[in-house]
């Protein structure tokens, strides 16, 4: 009996505590809307920007642009960038087309663990930095995915390329 007696004092307390507001998330932004497709010409001066940072570091990597819908547009693999280095930035490159964000946000909600873990099972993710959209007139037309040295040095290369393509076509 004692124990029920608490249990009704106790019930109030419980009641007004469910009915606490909830805690709002935080407010994320809306990706970019997508454009018309990347043209020939624009992943070029997209390429030709991001070889010449590599150039400049002395860096071998790849260096992959797709569309809009992940299709490969130009693919370069420098000298010496082992193999494994094209299909990592391929994914790096399709991952920031079709999540409409740089790889490197993956990246970051991995290296975070708890619920960002669930990065891992979206289908075709390659969470690694080195993976931009391109942007042209406010739409993604594209993205550039780079590999072959360290993440830090791929996405500094990606930036150098979206630069691009943002500067002057």
């Amino acid at each position: 009996m004692k124990f029920f007696l608490t249990l009704l004092a106790l019930l109030p307390a419980a009641l007004f505590a469910q009915t606490a507001a909830p805690v709002a998330p935080a407010a994320t932004s809306m990706p970019l809307p997508y454009g018309a497709p990347i043209t020939l010409v624009q992943a070029r001066a997209v390429l030709a920007a991001a070889h010449t940072e590599a150039i400049a570091n002395k860096w071998a990597v790849v260096i992959a642009i797709v569309d809009t819908g992940g299709h490969l547009v130009l693919l370069e693999r420098m000298d010496v960038t082992q193999y494994g280095s094209v299909e990592v930035a391929l994914g790096k490159a399709t991952t920031s087309a079709a999540f409409r964000r740089s790889s490197k946000v993956f990246q970051d909600l991995v290296a975070a663990g708890g619920e960002g873990l669930r990065t891992l099972s979206l289908p075709g993710a390659t969470p690694i930095e080195g993976g931009l959209p391109l942007i042209h007139e406010g739409r993604i037309i594209g993205a550039i995915g780079i590999s072959g040295v360290t993440s830090v040095q791929d996405g500094q290369i990606a930036r150098a390329g979206a630069a691009a393509l943002a500067n002057k076509l």
